[in-house]
């Protein structure tokens, strides 16, 4: 059925020879471009995480500056009330003192008038009594 005279070795040796000559040409290239290929995506996606785990952190770090810049302004803005709140709570107070100051000074005014007013009627009623007096008596009253 088969003959295996000096055909066989021959197209063993040519099918050797193809198969070298198609590794060196051939196979060894399309292999390197593969393994160049193979390195370039790996190193870029190495690349890309380190650029996202960077990335990652600083949105973070820029989170947590913003919670505290945020914390801050809260702080300074309740301060800022507390202070107006107290500089607020001094003026009503002085104001207040002015206030019961100034009703005091009018009520020691008022009281003054009064006095002098009194005083003033008085001497209307004894200036209007004697001359009641002389005219009812018909003369002078002395006192």
């Amino acid at each position: 059925m088969f003959d295996f005279d000096a055909t066989l070795p021959f197209m063993a040796l040519q099918f050797l020879l193809l198969a070298a000559l198609l590794n060196v040409i051939f196979y060894k290239p399309l292999t390197k471009v593969l393994d160049d290929r193979d390195n370039y995506i790996r190193t870029n996606t190495l690349e890309a995480k380190e650029s996202l785990a960077k990335a990652s952190r600083l949105a973070a770090e820029y989170e947590q500056q913003l919670a505290d810049a945020r914390r801050q302004s809260q702080a300074i803005l309740e301060a800022a009330q507390v202070e107006a709140k107290k500089i607020t709570a001094e003026k009503i107070a002085e104001a207040q003192k002015e206030a019961q100051s100034q009703r005091e000074q009018a009520a020691i005014e008022i009281e003054q008038q009064k006095q002098e007013a009194l005083r003033t009627l008085e001497q209307r009623v004894d200036a209007l009594s004697r001359q009641i007096l002389e005219k009812l008596l018909g003369q002078p009253v002395v006192r």
